[in-house]
């Protein structure tokens, strides 16, 4: 199973020079409960824009840089050689940035998205959402709050 996970605003808006433009905690905590224990596949500008590797997962960086060695990471140079070094029994984290969750939507099963209900400057954005090919199955409105500036929603959908 490929599980594609992101945060994207109203107009599928990721983030602005490598960095999110939102702060919402309990996306943060959803994130790591969900994606623990699992296999992470992610660009080279996403790892990178982490202080430090994510606890308690195998991170799989994507680049075109022949010598890019990150310590602790499994480097690879397309989105079919990431999931083919993956366990085919398990369920696979598609983390970012844009560019990787274009390539890998036409391969994942299930998209894990939070909306944000903003309009943001961006410079990276995740991929239309084809109802042709997605069903929403499940979605949870979250109020904004003191610790989150913004509403969202966690939308799961599954390929028809």
């Amino acid at each position: 199973m490929i599980t594609m996970i992101a945060a994207a605003a109203k107009n599928n808006e990721l983030g602005k020079d490598n960095k999110l433009v939102w702060h919402l905690p309990d996306d943060f905590k959803r994130f790591k409960a969900i994606t623990s224990g699992h296999y992470i596949i992610m660009g080279r500008k996403t790892f990178e824009s982490f202080p430090k590797p994510l606890p308690n997962r195998t991170h799989v960086v994507i680049t075109r840089q022949n010598n890019y060695k990150p310590e602790g990471c499994i480097v690879v140079n397309s989105i079919e050689e990431a999931i083919k070094i993956c366990p085919q029994q398990e369920e696979v984290f598609v983390i970012g940035g844009g560019e990787i969750y274009a390539l890998a939507m036409p391969l994942a099963d299930k998209i894990e998205l939070t909306r944000v209900h903003h309009k943001f400057e961006a410079d990276a954005f995740f991929p239309e959402i084809n109802s042709k090919n997605w069903k929403l199955s499940k979605s949870e409105f979250h109020e904004k709050d003191e610790k989150h500036l913004f509403e969202f929603t966690y939308e799961t959908y599954l390929r028809k």
